[in-house]
């Protein structure tokens, strides 16, 4: 990971406030993810980070503040701009289509086509080599790229999405809640996964309420409560239950 505090950030959001009526959701939060970073996104239910991770995405516009991608001034207003920023998004529920193949989830609106007299027809071949040889860059291993995704566990369907969002040049992976629901040995693969994809470049939110397995990939942490920013720690600075101790309230920063 590089340290070098000169090096411009992969994303900072500065001073971001969201209203929903008369629900203040964000007050005023500062987020900053360094280049090759894993920061991790913390807080209670209704700590606001859905909230700031859905106006990064372009889901929802902030009332006040600015975002800055790559130290540049941006107005995410869309999920396809963000995406096309390279900003990409593994959901909770990961967004995967279960009828369809391994294949063609892993390009999923970015489908390869031949021209065949007057009909594009979609190149499975090329498609499923390179589905097979992007996964395996990264240590993932399939059994056949034209499996469905229905099919596959957890850690399998999380690393699919990992594995696209390196494939297509992603700056910034966003993995919300990766862990949820997992057995202990694939959430052993998906924060492997998450380290791998640290190591090739890219930098990465991880959102998570389980605080173990927050602390085995993040190189630092944010806090969120109520709506407001209580901190951004750097790894070693805190222990586990020094982090869900805040979090919690039991005690300040």
């Amino acid at each position: 990971m590089s340290n070098n505090t000169n090096e411009t950030p992969v994303v900072h959001m500065e001073n971001i406030v969201k209203h929903f009526g008369t629900i203040t959701a964000l007050d005023g939060v500062d987020f900053t993810v360094e280049k090759q970073q894993v920061m991790a996104l913390l807080g209670d239910n209704g700590a606001g980070k859905s909230t700031l991770i859905k106006i990064l995405m372009g889901v929802h516009t902030p009332d006040r503040g600015q975002i800055y991608f790559e130290g540049q001034p941006v107005r995410i207003n869309s999920p396809r701009y963000a995406r096309a920023m390279g900003i990409e998004t593994c959901y909770q529920d990961l967004a995967l289509v279960n009828l369809m193949s391994i294949t063609r989830n892993f390009f999923l609106g970015r489908e390869l086509a031949r021209k065949i007299g007057p009909i594009n027809w979609l190149n499975m071949r090329k498609m499923n080599d390179l589905t097979c040889t992007a996964l395996a860059d990264v240590g993932i291993k399939i059994r056949s790229p034209s499996e469905k995704v229905g099919k596959l566990s957890g850690g399998e369907r999380q690393s699919i999405a990992i594995g696209r969002a390196l494939h297509f040049g992603a700056k910034l992976l966003i993995l919300d809640e990766p862990t949820s629901a997992l057995s202990v040995a694939e959430t052993r693969k998906v924060l492997t996964y998450t380290l791998n994809a640290k190591e090739r470049g890219l930098s990465v939110i991880f959102i998570s309420h389980n605080v173990r397995h927050v602390y085995q990939v993040a190189d630092a942490y944010t806090i969120l409560r109520h709506g407001r920013r209580i901190g951004t720690y750097v790894k070693g600075e805190l222990t586990e239950d020094d982090i869900a101790d805040i979090i919690a309230g039991v005690r300040e920063c």
